[in-house]
């Protein structure tokens, strides 16, 4: 270390001399005289330059040849490797600076670039741990995966880079749509690091799309242990893969196991809608209104739901609709200017055929909220009421362009679902499924009201009276028909759901 401190010094001194000293030489009119051995040397400016040039190549060979002289004589005086630590110093130096330019052609998009300077390196190194991941990262960047493939499988058989192979070919079979070999190397991958993050999501994204829920009820507790997910989230998705084992469960047949399961996920997480779906249903099945009752109104005073309805409904199936709506008294006053609460007051007194107290539930989301469900049941109102078609057929036609209200949305990709899933089926992300109303698609309005002839029939006035023809008359019939049609197939089937087997 002193001895190349010192050379460092000397070489620093001599540029700064010879850079004087050429100064002063072209500045002046002469040159350099030199007096040796009784000879004179006149050296004219340029002359002078060079010469000095040429010294300093002399000098700098001359410390090459004394470092290797003192290379030579600690080897005869016993060590081995001196030799070798001499060249390995000129090859490290070429090999890091090729290693270098590696990297930054890699990070500059260079991947052919980075692939050649990271063969380089690898001849004056022989460090496969650290050439070879520039290899393969390059071999990805050109799109050559066989080749990554390959060097990740170099990379898998070294101690220290095992988990950047499995992690690279857990990656690239990801890509592949490879999902079972992707999630054994992510098991493997995880074992190796169990506090890597992104491994963790994988894993836990890949046991829930393979409906793995007890491995990956695991790993969302290594994430909580680990530190990477906040209590509160571990506990909302740990009932939501509660909840999916329990729906495994009730497809095999086990429903004790399926009531416990859900029981537990609702629990766990009481605003989880279809956890507290399925644990009151297991309740009625158990004989136990009183608990499914609990149940439900919690869930209700938290997030009023059309399930929740349904399943409220089915605690007490055979009731007529008088009898319903009282009943459905002290559900509705948990949350009475709630837009769902609403509605469900609408439904029930639909079924009941108090069209002006369905109306007056209504209230103002007719104007300031008119979705496909409000206009349907407002039409399905006016026609209770006895209103003209015309009149039916107008708040049809709005129903049927109208945005369709709150679905099961997914929020990382606005998919729509027909029901809760804890995996969406379009981007495949954990528990992304939010009830609230999707953006609504200019195409969909669009198509909808092209279809509205065909199934509303023309909504002008008719015109003066004419004799009418029998067969005309008929087609009048079954048009009115159609259109009561037309008002269920508009409100969905929450209705029948929630309100039970009465329809207007």
């Amino acid at each position: 270390m002193l001895w190349s401190l010192i050379k460092i010094v000397i070489f620093v001194a001599l540029v700064a001399a010879l850079t004087l000293g050429a100064g002063y030489l072209m500045e002046s009119s002469g040159g350099i005289q030199i007096t040796a051995a009784g000879m004179e040397f006149n050296l004219g400016p340029l002359q002078s330059v060079i010469a000095a040039l040429v010294l300093l190549l002399v000098v700098w060979l001359f410390f090459k040849l004394f470092a290797l002289l003192i290379a030579v004589l600690k080897f005869l005086n016993g060590d081995e490797t001196a030799l070798s630590r001499y060249f390995d110093r000129n090859r490290e130096r070429k090999g890091y600076q090729a290693l270098a330019e590696g990297i930054m052609a890699l990070a500059s998009g260079e991947g052919r670039v980075a692939m050649a300077k990271a063969a380089k390196a690898e001849r004056y190194l022989q460090k496969p741990e650290i050439t070879d991941l520039i290899t393969a990262q390059a071999a990805e960047l050109n799109g050559d995966t066989a080749k990554a493939e390959q060097v990740y499988k170099r990379l898998v058989q070294n101690d220290a880079t095992r988990f950047v192979g499995v992690r690279g070919i857990m990656k690239q079979k990801i890509a592949k749509g490879d999902t079972v070999t992707a999630l054994k190397l992510a098991e493997r991958a995880f074992a190796l690091k169990p506090k890597h993050e992104e491994v963790q999501d994988i894993l836990l994204r890949l046991q829930a799309e393979n409906a793995d829920w007890v491995g990956a009820r695991k790993t969302l507790g290594a994430k909580l242990k680990y530190g990477s997910l906040p209590r509160d989230v571990h506990r909302r998705r740990d009932a939501v893969l509660a909840l999916s084992e329990a729906k495994d469960v009730i497809d095999s047949d086990k429903s004790i196991e399926a009531r416990e399961a859900a029981i537990a996920a609702n629990k766990a997480s009481p605003d989880l809608i279809p956890a507290a779906t399925m644990a009151a249903r297991g309740y009625i099945a158990e004989g136990r209104p009183k608990n499914a009752l609990r149940i439900l109104k919690k869930a209700w005073d938290m997030r009023p739901h059309p399930d929740l309805a349904a399943a409220f409904a089915e605690i007490v199936p055979n009731e007529t609709p008088q009898e319903r709506l009282k009943r459905f008294h002290q559900l509705t006053i948990l949350k009475p200017e709630h837009r769902e609460t609403r509605l469900l007051q609408a439904e029930l007194n639909l079924a009941a055929e108090d069209f002006p107290a369905a109306r007056r539930a209504l209230g103002n989301l007719v104007e300031n909220e008119p979705d496909t469900r409000v206009l349907a049941i407002m039409a399905a109102v006016e026609r209770g009421e006895g209103a003209s078609d015309a009149v039916v057929r107008a708040w049809l036609a709005k129903a049927l362009t109208a945005p369709r209200g709150p679905q099961w949305v997914c929020d990382n990709c606005n998919n729509i679902h027909a029901e809760w899933a804890p995996i969406c089926n379009n981007c495949s992300s954990f528990d992304t499924l939010s009830w609230k109303s999707p953006p609504q698609s200019d195409l969909s309005a669009t198509v909808g009201a092209e279809m509205l002839p065909l199934l509303v029939g023309p909504q002008e006035v008719a015109p003066t009276p004419v004799e009418i023809d029998p067969a005309e008359a008929a087609a009048s019939e079954e048009q009115q028909a159609l259109d009561a049609e037309v008002i269920d197939m508009v409100a969905g089937n929450r209705s029948t759901e929630s309100t039970g087997d009465k329809q207007v």
